[in-house]
């Protein structure tokens, strides 16, 4: 890899660091709602080196050296300079490092999946470590070279998350370099087959060529009623994988789910009501347990927990990392409900009823009934993973979802966190002011249709249990595409992911995202936020709101090819993915409506986004309902060769895009923002907060407080 390639894989300089400031929230809590909060930060941040390890072999023993060194000099880093014969720009270099480090948890961008490397040479690791000596231990004890740090060189493939047998890297499957994406597939379907769910698993192949599944749990052993797979721990597998075996290895992350599960039953004696009682239970055992029966019983309950002063959710819960898109990181979120910002979205749960047969399906492709869900604003106090959303609806499972429902919180401190003088590239000069008035704005509306009425709408076609059917089977559906009823459905204990397979995350992202550009169109939703008056209209606050909003979403996809990996071809982040998808979708609308505007084909740094506005409403709305119809009906129907076809179309990068385009937008990329969280201490049943400074120092000291460190 020569050193302009390694170049755009090195830390951001300076990162772009925010203070998820929270403080008037938590104070607004009584005695009894702190130490609840408290006990579920406490289990979300015990959680850390779950996700280091799920991200890179490398990445527990780079987060020990880190707060190694801060502890050592209490954060006094001058003097750490000194004593280490660094420059300081070395050291500046080292810190900016550190700290999209801790700000993605792990040396792979939470946002991308491709890994960042320092600035500063290998000999100021080298120099900084033997300063301190656990810095030191915690990279001779993990048998890591500072060489980990930086670019693998020799493979350059593993600078990026994704299949073993590609030559990517994943810590989903460790110690398994062999490992197949056949055999990975082939495990999962065994696993559907056992009704064994993948979330909180990792996988291992063995040296003779068997399998071990590792399941986070705080036993060592299942517990004496089984698993969730009955008594069995060793199954014999069939098909291509006939003759090999597959063993139920509990314990992974043994002492963190044991110390998880502790706090959460602390949490649990503070709960508000029993619903929530009961949620906690719920969790306890499955963290210490291992048991995903018992996680969903706690979605269900989370569920049912409506409007809670201190919301929550916990555990493995998304699976964008893992290149199989089965397996979960860890995440825990705990916040404070918005109560002002809340009634907008109330209202938007209120209408939307008569705002889903808007949508270009019909009701054969969409749920008997629409269950309305909690939709609440809320401030962060602690959110920990690789990366931290805007906006969440969960759970994730489609049964719990169609049976009982679902919720959407938007995330308020993380929209509005700002860092000052923020450049904002492909924008036009005569745009700039009405984007930057009107961005924040628009996001919200973004936000809160994409939960709710994209994730929260469509039904899957299925085969429930052999011989029954959610639809009419003798007489199926027509499809609005083909104009024939359809032919393919899902069958007993297939899901949405395992059909779908890899593109699943990002195809289903897509489909949220287009539903959200196609009614924000609709001027009575943005009435509900406090835009206009109901009438439409280009020109006035609503549509200017609009237009930011498409102006938002062309300009994303622009920058999406930041993400696209050039040498495997392959993208490295959902929502990415599907904004360059919906880009293109504009782009192919003709008429004028949206072009990419350049003075030259051999220089495009002055490359900007053109669209008419006054097209958003007829040319722009009817090319994203098209396309957004196809999406729905190809998912709904389990048309996974349809659905594939039609999205690896749309998500294509030609070479003029690679060649011209993506160079631009590193060369204009912006450093994507790190959160700078607060700390909660227990101090005789009473609940002390502590925020840090939005700077490199801050964001290292704020990890070092929350006692993660041996």
């Amino acid at each position: 890899m020569d050193n302009q390639s390694q170049s755009q894989y090195y830390a951001d300089s300076p990162p772009t660091i925010v203070p998820l400031s929270i403080k008037p929230h938590f104070e607004a809590l009584t005695d009894q709602q702190k130490l609840y909060a408290h006990n579920l930060s406490r289990a979300a941040f015990l959680g850390t080196r779950i996700v280091l390890r799920q991200v890179s072999p490398e990445s527990e023993a780079i987060f020990d050296f880190i707060i190694a060194l801060q502890q050592a000099y209490h954060g006094y880093w001058p003097k750490l300079q000194e004593d280490a014969g660094v420059s300081e720009q070395a050291l500046k270099q080292f810190l900016e490092y550190a700290t999209q480090f801790l700000g993605n948890l792990g040396n792979y961008k939470g946002f991308g999946d491709s890994k960042f490397i320092p600035r500063c040479p290998p000999e100021t690791i080298e120099a900084l470590a033997s300063t301190v000596p656990k810095a030191k231990e915690a990279l001779e004890k993990s048998k890591i070279a500072v060489a980990a740090l930086y670019a693998t060189t020799d493979a350059p493939a593993k600078m990026h998350l994704g299949f073993p047998d590609k030559g990517h890297l994943s810590a989903y499957y460790p110690d398994s370099p062999d490992i197949t994406q056949d055999e990975i597939e082939q495990i999962s379907a065994f696993m559907a087959e056992k009704k064994l769910l993948p979330e909180n698993t990792r996988l291992k192949k063995t040296k003779d060529g068997n399998f071990q599944l590792l399941i986070a749990s705080g036993l060592s052993k299942p517990p004496p009623e089984g698993s969730d797979a009955g008594p069995e721990t060793v199954f014999d597998l069939s098909g291509k994988l006939h003759g090999k075996k597959l063993e139920l290895v509990f314990g992974d992350h043994i002492e963190e789910m044991a110390k998880i599960a502790l706090h959460i039953k602390k949490a649990g004696s503070n709960a508000a009501n029993d619903t929530q009682k009961r949620m906690m239970d719920e969790y306890a055992k499955s963290f210490g347990s291992g048991s995903l029966n018992a996680f969903k019983e706690s979605q269900k309950l989370w569920v049912k927990d409506i409007g809670p002063a201190v919301e929550t959710n916990i555990g493995f819960i998304e699976t964008y990392r893992d290149p199989a898109n089965v397996r979960a990181e860890w995440e825990g979120l705990v916040a404070m409900v918005n109560k002002q910002r809340t009634q907008a979205f109330q209202k938007l749960v209120d209408t939307a009823p008569s705002m889903i047969p808007k949508l270009p399906w019909g009701k054969d492709f969409e749920k008997d009934k629409f269950s309305a869900p909690d939709f609440t604003s809320l401030e962060v106090l602690t959110f920990n993973g690789s990366g931290i959303p805007a906006g969440i609806n969960i759970p994730n499972y489609d049964d719990i979802r169609q049976a009982i429902g679902f919720k959407n919180v938007s995330l308020g401190n993380v929209l509005s966190a700002k860092a000052p003088k923020e450049p904002i590239p492909f924008i036009r000069s005569e745009d700039l002011e009405l984007y930057q008035a009107n961005r924040d704005q628009a996001f919200e509306v973004q936000v809160g249709i994409h939960e709710l009425l994209g994730h929260g709408t469509g039904k899957l076609l299925q085969e429930t249990s052999p011989g029954e059917y959610n639809f009419d089977a003798s007489k199926p559906p027509v499809s609005p595409i083909t104009h024939k009823p359809i032919s393919t459905y899902y069958k007993p204990g297939q899901t949405w992911s395992s059909v779908f397979g890899g593109i699943s995350a990002s195809y289903e992202e897509c489909r949220a995202e287009c539903v959200a550009m196609a009614l924000s169109c609709d001027f009575d939703i943005l009435k509900i936020f406090g835009f206009g008056d109901g009438t439409v209209d280009v020109n006035n606050q609503a549509g200017d709101v609009l237009y930011a909003g498409y102006l938002s979403m062309a300009r994303a996809g622009i920058a999406a090819v930041e993400f696209w990996d050039p040498k495997s071809r392959k993208w490295g982040q959902a929502h990415m993915q599907a904004r360059f998808s919906i880009l293109k979708t504009f782009l192919e609308a003709g008429d004028g409506f949206t072009i990419l505007d350049y003075s030259s084909s051999d220089d495009l740094s002055d490359l900007t986004v053109k669209m008419d506005k006054d097209k958003i409403l007829t040319v722009g709305r009817k090319a994203v309902e098209k396309y957004l119809q196809k999406l729905h009906v190809f998912k709904s129907s389990a048309d996974v060769a349809s659905g594939r076809k039609l999205y690896d179309d749309m998500t294509e990068v030609d070479e003029w895009w690679a060649s011209k385009v993506r160079p631009e937008v590193l060369r204009r990329k912006t450093p994507r923002k790190v959160f700078v969280q607060a700390n909660t201490y227990e101090n005789d049943g009473k609940v002390e907060l502590k925020e840090y400074e939005p700077t490199c120092e801050g964001m290292i000291q704020s990890w070092s407080e929350r006692g993660l460190y041996p």
